[in-house]
């Protein structure tokens, strides 16, 4: 049998990653969330290692994620593969590709849009609706269908829908 390296290289490895689809936002892959932060070769052996960060410390999608990764590598018959995870530095919606964050807009999600860091700050900010485009919009709750969204109301089409919140 071949070893991994005569099989894939690191962009075919990031183009596998690709395909690998955020549980909580299927439309989003995890490359476009921005998790995946290294794909290297361990050592000198043919081992592939993939390291990705959670979107937040204890993020439950991590596990689903990890197996997710390894199972879209074994379907392409690469059975080596260690997956790491990286907590420092911790993840920011800033590593999201712009792609991503427009594929959020299509799916009704609104994308960060700057960094809120509290609760009275993520109250004042102008969230555009992701269905209408309207700035008249109202934090509801700070507390979305996952943890990494907040839920905020159109007062235009009157529309509720998930921000995904800065971090």
């Amino acid at each position: 049998m071949e070893t991994l390296k005569n099989k894939i290289s690191i962009a075919e490895a990031w183009s596998v990653l690709q395909t690998v689809k955020d549980p909580e936002i299927p439309v989003l892959s995890i490359v476009d969330l921005g998790i995946v932060r290294a794909v290297k070769f361990e050592d000198e052996s043919d081992k592939i290692e993939v390291v990705i960060t959670p979107t937040y410390s204890g993020c439950p999608a991590m596990d689903v994620i990890s197996m997710s990764i390894r199972m879209e590598f074994m379907n392409k018959g690469y059975t080596s593969i260690k997956i790491s995870q990286q907590l420092s530095p911790p993840w920011t919606t800033d590593w999201m590709t712009d792609e991503g964050k427009q594929k959020l807009k299509e799916y009704g999600i609104a994308p960060p849009v700057n960094k809120v860091l509290d609760s009275q700050h993520l109250q004042n900010l102008c969230v555009p609706c992701p269905q209408c485009n309207s700035y008249d919009t109202h934090l509801v709750s700070e507390f979305g269908s996952t943890a990494c969204k907040a839920l905020f109301q159109c007062d235009d089409c009157k529309e509720p829908f998930d921000y995904f919140k800065c971090h």
